[in-house]
């Protein structure tokens, strides 16, 4: 009799990586960056200045070695931390004013210091140096200026805790109830819903923190900077996406297990600082 043919064994199905980032590492991380912060914030101010003053090297590193692995674009890193380091020393020291004389001066630093080298490249270089003075040490600037007032801490750790809760919001209702797409082209997980979650969250967590931790606050303000912080954050996260985007990386660097790099954890948290200081000195003053 014939012998049947032997059936060829079936490969064993591929497994199924897990999606997303180390959960437990991510915990760990947020839970001792948190002590950090608060611990700097209530104990000396000036450590919580030199807290930002790190944060703001660190990003400006992370995002001028991006920039010029994966666009050639040099801009140049020495003028850019000493000058972001300054910016953030002349808000706290200064306010608004020595921000910007700060700024100024960065930027002109950019400049003359770039001309150190060949001219090829020289504009995209400087545009990408003062793009980056901005983007990273101007903003992270407002969160020295925060802490100038009276209840500073306070008004630093409203800030930081409206953000954080906005950015949950957004994820868990998004996770949840997620369905429709809020800008697919740049973050495809972002979700229609999350954004209202994020809205609802934060305005809540505003309220309460207006009426129990601002002095002078009351709790319509904080609904209304809820809202503002979702917003900010949202657009911020949605404004770093596009830079990671076209720089085709999915994080801005490794320093942080579970979250990237400094720069992946302030997305959302630069573009918020100037508005909730604008917002709190309008409603209860700079003092």
């Amino acid at each position: 009799m014939p012998q049947e043919p032997m059936s060829t064994p079936l490969p064993p199905p591929p497994q199924k990586k897990r999606a997303g980032r180390d959960l437990r590492a991510a915990i760990g991380v947020g839970v001792g960056l948190g002590a950090v912060i608060v611990a700097s914030l209530f104990i000396v101010k000036a450590v919580f200045v030199g807290v930002i003053v790190l944060a703001v090297v660190v990003g400006l590193w992370e995002l001028t070695s991006r920039l010029e692995e994966r666009k050639g674009i040099k801009a140049p890193l020495v003028p850019l931390a000493v000058g972001g380091a300054a910016m953030v020393v002349a808000g706290y020291a200064r306010g608004a004013e020595g921000a910007w004389v700060a700024m100024a001066l960065t930027a002109l630093a950019v400049l003359v210091w770039r001309m150190t080298r060949p001219p090829e490249g020289y504009l995209k270089d400087v545009t990408a140096g003062v793009f980056a003075a901005f983007y990273v040490p101007f903003l992270a600037t407002f969160v020295a200026m925060l802490l100038t007032a009276d209840d500073g801490p306070q008004r630093v750790l409203t800030f930081l805790l409206l953000t954080v809760v906005s950015d949950t919001g957004a994820y868990a209702v998004g996770w949840r109830f997620g369905k429709h797409k809020l800008a697919p082209r740049i973050s495809p997980g972002k979700t229609r819903e999350g954004l209202l979650g994020a809205v609802a969250f934060a305005m809540a967590a505003g309220a309460l923190c207006m009426e129990f931790l601002i002095d002078g606050g009351s709790w319509w303000q904080g609904l209304l900077l809820g809202l503002a912080v979702a917003a900010s954050a949202t657009l911020g996260d949605l404004g770093e996406s596009m830079i990671k985007r076209d720089l085709g990386i999915k994080d801005m660097g490794t320093l942080l297990p579970g979250h990237g790099g400094i720069m992946d954890r302030l997305d959302s948290l630069l573009p918020t600082a100037p508005v909730v200081w604008l917002l709190l000195v309008l409603f209860v003053g700079s003092g």
